[in-house]
């Protein structure tokens, strides 16, 4: 039906005859000549509509915003000056010949380049939306990028092998979306967190190099910009250590950067441990663009009389400073209310601060804040020696149990970086987080958890430690962070059948669970399963981050909201009586008495 897409119309096509296909952006009419921004996905040209052609200028007359046209006409140069070089079309203007309104437009539930939209509006009328030039670019970038994965994996020998959807559901992880089998009462599918256990096999199987682009399912509690339904870029290799995995990985990633931003990231990407990442950053994905660190104070103030610094320091606990160049004239004290109102979403219950007046006079003279007088002259030496802090600085303070002080500096890290300009002046900022530890207590404190997940190996010198200290093995982890976002996460997996029992030992999954859960996966190890390890990068993040989009829902074409709903489609929803009898499923009544 067409010749070209509008956005790529240019001078190159001056004196052509051709069809363009599209929607009416705008329509606008100039005393007797009508102008139409016509668009498609590929952007915008404009037409020209005059009236010494009646059959056609009538049609124009009718048309609105959001009309589907075919149109033929011929390309010309605008008149100069009314040039637009915003537009790849900018230079040339069609003068139509014919038009015809392949389909007229109700009026919109909002204007295309309204930018003042909540987003409630915008999901509930997606295809609308969707139309918008924005949200076109953020789709094609998606798909640009998704096909520069897939070019470079290809290139690397990797094979796209499709995995079930419809699967088991295991013990660990987040909490799996449940599918209830018609055909055999009472039993359940699963759909998949992450193809995790089937691309083990597939190494086991021997096809080496595995990848997929692929939807995973999460029934997790409601988080800003956590969908229940997410696409990650799926990865296993065999015969590969970690060293190798990840600079075979920064290297794609830096050609996914460079081929569809044309941006370069550095070569080689830095690398922290875990352990020194938490201590600076408070946090296993830093955004190291801000300039901020974390310094420790904890045996510094373990013998001071102030009791909010003194108890956690000498009883397990953290004591941490976070100094803020200028702050002393930077902050506003209603900003440092402010800012301690905010680590309270994080579990601290206040925010403690020093004003270093004079650097020089680490007492009440040189020094500013109603905690000065609780902590004697050594610890304010050793705070100002360890934080560098200089005359006309601020100094706030964690003091807390570990997590609590590193989620709250650390968010407040953050937050103070990109409020007050303290950066690095850097766009990509990528790092490589390894050494993470193997297990952790859960929410109880009662058992232990896997930090990633049980299929990941211990370090060879670790392995030992599985049955008696179990709290310190470390395991051949790497995550990647980006500007503050975990974009991948992986490691080399267990491919020993006794190391993998050792594991689910120390994870209290007895003998027989083992077997009824993951026996599959330990027959597997048993019959020669090579070394082998992966990684998955979350592709809506990867786009969210690249597009500079809000939200991840952004760069995804019908999101859930943030209670898991598509208000789109209206689902989830209620279905008949008659398909739950045949899956076996009677609803217990709600507390309102509906089913």
């Amino acid at each position: 039906m067409r010749t070209h897409y509008c956005g790529q119309v240019t001078a190159a096509h001056l004196d052509q005859i051709i069809t363009l296909c599209g929607w009416v952006h705008r329509r606008r009419d100039h005393g007797g000549v009508i102008f139409i921004d016509l668009r498609d996905r590929e952007g915008m040209a404009q037409i020209v509509c005059d009236p010494d052609r009646q059959d056609m200028f009538k049609t124009a007359e009718a048309i609105r915003n959001e009309f589907c046209l075919k149109l033929t006409g011929k390309v010309r140069r605008r008149p100069a000056g009314t040039e637009n070089p915003n537009l790849a079309s900018g230079e040339i203007e069609v003068l139509c010949h014919e038009i015809e309104i392949l389909n007229a437009s109700a009026p919109l539930p909002f204007q295309i380049d309204d930018d003042n939209l909540s987003e409630t509006v915008r999901l509930a009328h997606r295809v609308i939306d969707l139309r918008r030039p924005r949200m076109q670019k953020n789709l094609m970038l998606r798909y640009k990028v998704a096909m520069a994965f897939r070019r470079f994996l290809d290139v690397h020998g990797f094979i796209d092998i499709e995995t079930p959807m419809l699967t088991k559901s295991t013990p660990e992880g987040a909490r799996d979306y449940l599918v209830p089998s018609r055909v055999h009462a009472g039993q359940f599918f699963a759909l998949p967190q992450s193809p995790q256990l089937f691309k083990q096999l597939l190494m086991a199987a021997g096809f080496d190099r595995y990848y997929q682009i692929v939807k995973c399912f999460r029934d997790e509690d409601l988080r800003a910009d956590r969908q229940p339904e997410f696409t990650q870029v799926d990865i296993e290799t065999s015969f590969l250590d970690a060293a190798g995995i990840t600079s075979l990985m920064e290297e794609m990633i830096r050609c996914v950067f460079r081929e569809t931003l044309a941006a370069e990231l550095p070569d080689p990407f830095p690398r922290m441990t875990y352990a020194e990442a938490m201590s600076r950053y408070g946090s296993d994905k830093p955004d190291l663009r801000v300039t901020l660190e974390l310094t420790e104070i904890t045996d510094a103030v373990k013998d001071v009389a102030f009791k909010v610094f003194s108890g956690p320091a000498n009883s397990g606990g953290r004591v941490a400073a976070l100094c803020i160049p200028g702050g002393a004239s930077l902050l506003t004290r209603s900003e440092i209310d402010e800012y301690t109102r905010f680590v309270g979403i994080y579990g601290a219950k206040g925010l403690a601060y020093i004003k270093v007046n004079d650097a020089r006079q680490p007492n009440e003279t040189g020094l500013q804040s109603p905690i000065v007088k609780n902590l004697h002259e050594t610890a304010l030496r050793a705070i100002l020696a360890r934080t560098g802090a200089q005359s006309g600085d601020l100094i706030f303070f964690g003091a807390d149990k570990t997590k609590i002080v590193n989620d709250a500096l650390g968010a407040l890290r953050v937050k103070l970086g990109h409020e007050k300009g303290l950066l690095t002046g850097d766009a990509w900022r990528p790092l490589w987080v390894v050494d993470f530890p193997m297990f952790e207590y859960d929410e109880d404190g009662r058992r232990w958890i896997a930090c990633h997940h049980p299929f990941t190996s211990p370090k060879d010198e670790h392995i030992a430690l599985l049955k008696s200290h179990p709290g310190e093995c470390l395991a051949k982890a790497y995550d990647l962070a980006l500007n503050g976002w975990e974009i991948g996460g992986g490691s080399i997996r267990i491919h020993r059948a006794e190391v993998q029992e050792a594991v689910f030992d120390a994870l209290d999954i007895g003998q027989e669970e083992q077997r009824a859960k993951f026996g599959f996966l330990l027959d597997a190890l048993e019959f020669g399963a090579p070394p082998h390890g992966g990684i998955a990068f979350g592709l809506d993040r990867v786009v969210t981050m690249m597009a500079g989009a809000e939200s991840i829902r952004d760069v995804i074409a019908f999101p859930k909201t943030q209670r898991a709903q598509c208000l789109l489609t209206g689902a989830p929803d209620a279905v008949d009586e008659k398909q739950l009898r045949e899956l076996h499923i009677r609803l217990r009544q709600t507390e309102t008495g509906a089913n």
